[in-house]
């Protein structure tokens, strides 16, 4: 029987879901562990023995300056090579949350040649937390299926995709989109486009997730990891059949190495 895949699962101080999201890679059949960004910093090898670097969510050292924008300073400068190349290999990086704001800011997402883009605040000025609906748009992303529709919770306060402060938004989203680099917005039950709350950020075009042009960088505010058991959804107990739509990500991950 072959090995179950191994993932990476990134952490810095101010990090808050990464036991969650190790329980989650666990439970969808991969061998997790947690790795303080030092630790990796010593040894950028380490990526070389696993499949799946994730960069978990929380509030990495404070947002002090802006979400994520410590974390992805400190990866662009001491771990850019070696995360380019574990991704030229076939590694597959994701980014939840907080680090779907480091990998956009560290210039992984949406990646070489796609117009700039950037998360800031959301546009009620506060912090969002609630369940919201996703639908998968046709891309090139490993976790997606197009057209599913997907429930999970959301808590952030600055996940607001734009685009570049000089760029036009619907030029940027257009783009995106051609490159199959879209890979999540915000709808409603039905899988209709969402305004606020079902939006909680005012994201542009409603965008919640986003690939790279490969698929193998994948980034996106809701949290999977904290969807990975029926009994997590709000709803669970006048479902007959409830479905942890988390899970299905993290499986479909794996699905892909094979």
């Amino acid at each position: 029987m072959p090995s179950p895949p191994r993932v990476l699962i990134l952490r810095a101080a101010g990090t808050n879901c990464d036991e969650e999201t190790e329980f989650a890679w666990n439970l969808a059949g991969a061998r997790a562990e947690r790795v303080h960004v030092n630790r990796l910093i010593e040894s950028p090898a380490r990526l070389r023995d696993c499949q799946i670097l994730t960069i978990a969510g929380g509030f990495s050292y404070g947002d002090d300056i802006a979400s994520g924008r410590i974390l992805a300073h400190q990866l662009t400068l001491a771990l850019g090579d070696a995360i380019r190349g574990f991704v030229d290999r076939g590694g597959l990086l994701i980014g939840i949350c907080n680090g779907f704001q480091v990998l956009v800011k560290a210039g992984f997402l949406p990646g070489p040649g796609l117009p700039a883009a950037t998360l800031t605040h959301n546009d009620s000025g506060r912090f969002e937390a609630r369940w919201v609906w996703l639908r998968g748009e046709p891309c090139n992303c490993r976790w997606i299926e197009p057209g599913e529709l997907l429930r999970l919770p959301s808590a952030h306060g600055e996940g607001k995709f734009v685009a570049a402060a000089d760029a036009d938004a619907a030029t940027v989203f257009s783009a995106l989109r051609g490159a199959g680099c879209v890979a999540l917005t915000y709808c409603d039950a039905n899988g209709n486009p969402a305004a606020y709350p079902d939006n909680p950020s005012g994201s542009q075009f409603g965008l919640a997730g986003a690939c790279d042009r490969t698929g193998r960088v994948f980034g996106l505010m809701p949290h999977p990891e904290r969807c990975v058991l029926p009994t997590q959804r709000p709803d669970w107990t006048g479902i007959s059949n409830p479905v942890a739509d988390g899970l299905r990500l993290f499986r479909r991950a794996l699905e892909s190495l094979r």
